[in-house]
């Protein structure tokens, strides 16, 4: 019983001492950023993403991060090219962007599924939003992630 008792004990010593990781949500900082397949710039650009594009950190290597996105792609960041910046991404292939937080302001204008926004504000269910090329407007928060 007694060793029992050291391994518990050296296991919640253990266990209380390790740093605790969770999950981050940042946005891209930079006007475009290569996501790599490893941490660093030997390995392969898999694809890019723009301006306000949250991820979701799951590891770090240095100064790079292994993230997730909207999609549940995963690849690697510079630490450089992100920020913790309010933002969120369109999830639906028609999404209505409002001069105000409700759907009896009129539509400003429309976008597809995957473009990245700046959140302002927050109403109710509402996001007061800006684009990168900096339009603004109104989004339902059941068109994000």
């Amino acid at each position: 019983m007694t060793n029992c008792a050291g391994l518990l004990m050296g296991l919640a010593v253990f266990f209380a001492a390790a740093p605790v990781f969770s999950a981050e949500r940042l946005a891209v900082s930079a006007p475009l950023a290569n996501i790599r397949s490893g941490p660093g710039t030997t390995h392969d650009i898999l694809w890019q993403i723009e301006m306000f594009h949250p991820i979701q950190v799951l590891k770090t290597s240095g100064n790079w991060y292994y993230f997730r996105d909207f999609e549940g792609d995963e690849g690697w960041i510079h630490s450089s090219l992100v920020q913790k910046i309010p933002s969120l991404i369109t999830t639906r292939d028609e999404c209505n962007i409002r001069s105000g937080p409700g759907t009896s302001f009129p539509v400003l204008f429309t976008v597809g599924k995957g473009i990245p926004f700046k959140i302002l504000e927050k109403k109710g269910n509402w996001y007061n939003i800006q684009h990168a090329d900096g339009d603004k407007g109104w989004i339902h928060n059941s068109l994000t992630w």
